[in-house]
């Protein structure tokens, strides 16, 4: 695996009138596996020439066209030789690389946890290659860059750089697989599309019709599942992996695995620029800014970090859901002309290629983030509501001139700057699994048909939504759902940071979940009589992890126990006349699974029984929201 092969190699074939070479590779990794790669370069013969080496691996199909790869807002997607000609023209070497099992690589399938060792075997063949000179840079999106912080953390010599987009776990137990214990569903969604694009349906015609027939919406009403009695019981591989995902519910060996964890093994990354991009929609948010502030704080190379208010890999639109946040919005015509080009330049920077005819002119904020809010309120055209933002830059995240402030929850139902001082306060409601809190929006990817992420109206759920049923009244109208709010605002309040909350709660279950989401309250006007309850982060926590996820403890019926909910960070310009809103309650379905209140593994559980829960609100408990707000408390003094 250390010496060049052309054993390896197929003939290459002109692209594009000659102006692009591309040859296909059989990369070996260390137990024989050999995975499918594309070399594209400018000439048949690239070992004439060591060029740094561009690496993409996927495991959506190597010359698959992705929506996610969209380059201008104003252009179709670009096809997989036209983002690699674009790079070879600017002498670089482009290999993307089918992951294992997917595509035409050798192997099975199992989601994340062996991408470290062949991301790594990967840049180790690359590297003794005569076309490369010695440096290989990673970029991708999503799954795309989750190999590129598994490779990392395999400590891959000649990792030179990384653009991790909408991607790259810092810990997939705290976002991306679980968030406080649940499970996120959108490895379902997932799972049941993948299986149906996989090399063993395209082999097998009644396999896939077998899974093209698969009623999603009617299986997720049939959770938890059990092995053998699942829409993938037909492709045991896939099947194998997810159950094996949603039985881990405690933090153990299993989440500690390099691939997935990548907070435990940032001594092992290597110290080189690593630029990375999110969205406040995305469900990787929190993963995006640990790495890029782990990274910025352990190692000598830079990073930098770029969030939009997009959803997951959207960069070239201006709206998430129902929300449009206008021409700014946007990367390219914004922070770059393309998305295409943003990356070039930032590599040519990373490798130090300015004197290559890329100059370059100055340094990078090392923070650039889209500060939403600011707009009128109106619909547009398109029928979103007209939100607006603003792109700002930082050197630190959360920004300087942000400052922690503490919102304490009343039982009248607002939020205050000032701790409650009576004796007994208390909101109880039933949390009945069987009719959980439909998901609404939020920071969802993959989700279809079932869930969509962005920005949605909380005021008015609809057909669209999962779980909501006639007369579609607000999401607050529930029983269930504790809403909390402060007054219309007398001036615009800027949140930009770290979003949790700490609930004083009690329960009559063994075990049970709550749930926050922060809402931005529109007032009313001609275009939205009810206002509009734009959703802007949630968050939520299993409570028999009160004290440790890695050993969960039932709960003591009854007793006051003080919970940390935390969810992903946010930037919102609260206008003059909106208020901010809390809402808390026990279920977000079907984002997250939902809990059976009977202590038993949700992945396991056949029964449910309504909890009794309580929120508390009085001096000796203090439940309260924790936001970072520009000027401190003195914004909303």
């Amino acid at each position: 695996m250390t010496s060049y092969d052309t054993s390896h190699t197929c003939r290459p074939e002109p692209l594009q009138g000659g102006a692009l070479w591309r040859r296909t590779l059989r990369v070996p990794m260390r137990d024989g596996i050999r995975l499918a790669a594309d070399l594209y370069s400018t000439s048949p013969e690239p070992e004439t020439t060591a060029l740094p080496v561009l690496l993409e691996r996927t495991p959506y199909g190597r010359r698959a066209q992705r929506g996610s790869d969209q380059d201008r807002g104003d252009a179709p997607v670009p096809q997989p030789e036209d983002i690699a000609r674009h790079f070879t023209d600017a002498r670089y070497h482009v290999v993307r690389q089918d992951c294992r099992g997917r595509g035409d690589s050798e192997g099975t399938f199992v989601k994340y946890l062996g991408e470290g060792p062949d991301g790594a075997d990967t840049i180790a063949w690359l590297r003794n290659q005569p076309w490369c000179d010695g440096r290989v840079v990673m970029t991708g999106v999503s799954y795309s860059a989750h190999v590129q912080a598994a490779a990392a953390a395999e400590g891959a010599t000649g990792l030179a750089a990384m653009v991790q987009d909408s991607g790259g776990f810092s810990s997939a137990y705290d976002a991306g697989m679980r968030m406080g214990g649940a499970f996120e569903l959108k490895q379902v969604t997932w799972a049941l599309r993948q299986a149906l694009n996989s090399p063993e349906a395209a082999a097998d015609p009644v396999l896939s019709e077998a899974l093209s027939r698969v009623d999603v919406a009617g299986w997720f009403g049939a959770m938890p599942w059990r092995p053998g009695c699942t829409p993938l019981r037909h492709l045991s591989a896939y099947e194998d992996y997810l159950l094996e995902q949603w039985r881990q519910d405690t933090f153990g060996d299993y989440y500690r695995n390099p691939a997935i964890y990548g907070r435990g093994f940032y001594e092992r990354f290597p110290d080189a620029p690593s630029l990375h991009l999110g969205s406040w929609y995305d469900p990787y948010v929190r993963s995006t800014i640990e790495n890029f502030t782990a990274l910025r704080e352990l190692k000598s190379a830079p990073s930098y970090l770029v969030m939009g208010p997009w959803t997951h890999g959207r960069r070239c639109d201006t709206y998430a859901g129902d929300v449009d946040f206008g021409p700014q919005a946007t990367l390219d015509g914004n922070l770059a002309p393309s998305y295409l080009e943003l990356r070039r330049r930032w590599f040519d920077r990373a490798l130090g290629r300015e004197d290559e005819g890329n100059p370059q002119s100055g340094d990078l904020p090392a923070v650039q983030y889209f500060l939403m809010g600011g707009g009128d309120g109106r619909r547009d055209a398109a029928g979103r509501m007209r939100h607006g933002g603003a792109w700002r830059t930082d050197a630190h995240w959360p920004p300087a001139s942000t400052a922690p402030v503490a919102l304490y929850l009343t039982a009248a139902g607002t939020l205050t700057l000032s701790p409650p001082a009576v004796a007994a306060a208390s909101v109880t409601y039933d949390f009945d699994p069987r009719h959980p809190v439909p998901t609404m929006g939020g920071q969802v990817t993959s989700g279809e048909p079932v869930m969509t992420g962005g920005a949605y109206d909380q005021n008015a759920p609809d057909v669209r939504v999962y779980g909501a049923r006639e007369p579609y009244l607000p999401l607050d109208s529930r029983p269930d759902v504790i809403s909390l709010t402060t007054p219309p605002l007398e001036r615009d309040v800027v949140l930009a940071g770290p979003v949790s909350a700490r609930l004083h709660i009690s329960t009559t279950a063994p075990d049970t979940d709550f749930t926050i989401k922060l809402i931005d309250v529109h007032p009313p006007n001609a275009d939205y009589p009810h206002g509009f309850a734009m959703n802007l982060t949630d968050g939520i926590v299993r409570c028999r992890f009160h004290r440790s996820y890695e050993k969960p403890e039932l709960l003591t019926p009854g007793e006051v126990y003080e919970i940390e909910v935390i969810a992903p960070d946010t930037a919102n310009r609260f206008a003059a006349g909106h208020r901010i809103r809390l809402d808390v309650s026990s279920s977000n379905f079907p984002r997250f699974d939902v809990n059976t209140n009977t202590g038993e593994p949700e992945a396991a559980a056949r029964r449910t029984v309504i909890a009794v829960n309580t929120m508390h609100m009085n001096a000796e408990h203090p439940s309260h929201l924790r936001v970072w707000l520009e000027g401190g408390a003195d914004a909303l003094a």
